[in-house]
């Protein structure tokens, strides 16, 4: 193999230069991004002015505002389902009817209790029943007038015993019997102003006033076996199917008026002081994605309580749904703006240092760094809004490039 005068092979002298050249650049490279004596690299943001806002954001549950469960008041069958889930209904509209056939012969039954119960009240309150009425009438005229012979007799054997005519034992008897006969009419007399006692009466409203309960109580049922819309919305749950035996208790359908519906949010206990009734709650559901819905909220949590691995407490907004996208009881995503400023002077979090003295930044002015101490107002996970301290289109550092630590009176150099 040939070789130069020194020695070495043209393919070796060919590596070491290429290896030169390498090393070269490299240093000079890594020399680009060496600080230059106590310079420091660093990171840097303009302040800005736009909107801020800080957020509480959570998961809630969507129910009804206006709600109806219809549940079946007694073990029967469900014979008619005149309607489906989805479908709109107006105020008393039939929207299911039940077995009644044995609350029908039970309301039968009662009615006829019922006036029963209110004949024999009246008959007491009067005294009796026509037929009674009329005897005890009659009655009282024959008293009447077997008394008023009686006084006649009685006059004329007082006359006769005068006369000489007639013996006292004459006089005794005529008197006995006009006693009889008075006492005959005092009674009936008696029996046609007052017949019932004050228990009696008392008896007879009781057993009126238990047959018009047990009427009410039927006709109750009655309607609770033939399901009408209370109000206009929509059944939006159907638990059986028609045909179906119920059992005591067992829900038949759910209605709603879903035009506005509540949302009830769980905000975690460090968020919770932050709540205000009024403020703006925009709600999201990942079945609709790009739609939000707008509410404000409308109840404060009262307590805190434990809710699955979290300590939340419930608060709860109306939402306007007219167009009855939002469906009872699914899981929403809740958004609660607790401030929003416009038109705010803001930069980024990280550009704000707490000490002992207060908040401040580090201004760059001719590639200085100079304390600004700032007053905050609105801070979120990235911004932050200044109110005073800085001017606006000011240029601040974030951090340096190197870890090396920045301050007051440090020479820098902005990178990006």
């Amino acid at each position: 193999m040939p070789s130069n005068g020194n020695g070495a092979s043209p393919e070796v002298a060919h590596r070491w230069l290429l290896w030169t050249i390498g090393v070269i650049v490299a240093v000079l490279l890594l020399a680009s991004f060496m600080p230059h004596g106590d310079t420091i690299p660093v990171r840097a943001a303009t302040v800005e002015r736009g909107t801020i806002r800080s957020l509480v954001s959570t998961n809630g549950k969507v129910e009804p505002v206006l709600n109806f469960e219809a549940h079946s008041p007694i073990g029967t069958t469900l014979v008619k389902l005149l309607v489906k889930e989805g479908d709109h209904v107006k105020r008393g509209q039939l929207l299911a009817q039940l077995d009644d056939a044995a609350v029908r012969s039970q309301a039968a039954q009662a009615i006829a209790s019922l006036r029963t119960a209110q004949a024999d009240s009246s008959a007491v309150e009067s005294g009796g029943n026509q037929e009674e009425l009329l005897t005890l009438s009659a009655q009282l005229v024959k008293a009447r007038t077997a008394r008023d012979a009686a006084q006649h007799n009685l006059d004329a054997m007082q006359n006769l015993q005068q006369q000489g005519a007639a013996s006292p034992g004459e006089v005794r008897d005529a008197i006995s019997q006009l006693t009889r006969a008075d006492a005959d009419v005092k009674l009936l007399e008696q029996k046609q102003n007052s017949r019932y006692s004050k228990p009696e009466i008392a008896q007879a409203t009781a057993r009126e006033t238990e047959a018009q309960t047990a009427y009410e109580a039927a006709e109750d049922l009655l309607r609770q076996l033939n399901i009408r819309a209370p109000f206009d919305g929509v059944v939006y749950s159907i638990g059986p199917k028609q045909g179906a035996y119920l059992n005591p208790g067992d829900l038949v359908l759910q209605e709603a008026d879903l035009s506005k519906v509540l949302v009830r949010a769980y905000v975690d206990e460090p968020d919770v002081g932050r709540l205000k009734n009024g403020e703006p709650v925009e709600v999201t559901w990942d079945a609709i994605p790009g739609r939000t819905w707008q509410g404000t909220v409308s109840e404060i949590p009262a307590t805190v309580k434990i809710h699955g691995t979290r300590n939340v407490g419930e608060t709860a907004c109306v939402v306007s749904n007219d167009d009855y996208k939002l469906l009872p009881n699914v899981n929403v995503g809740v958004t609660i703006v607790v401030g929003e400023h416009h038109d705010a002077l803001t930069l980024p979090r990280e550009a704000l240092r707490q000490d002992d003295r207060g908040s401040y930044v580090l201004e760059i002015q001719n590639n200085e760094l100079k304390r600004r101490d700032v007053q905050t107002a609105i801070t979120n996970l990235t911004q932050v809004e200044i109110t005073s301290g800085l001017a606006d289109h000011a240029v601040v550092a974030l951090n340096s490039v190197n870890s090396k630590q920045i301050q007051n009176g440090s020479v820098m150099k902005v990178v990006h």
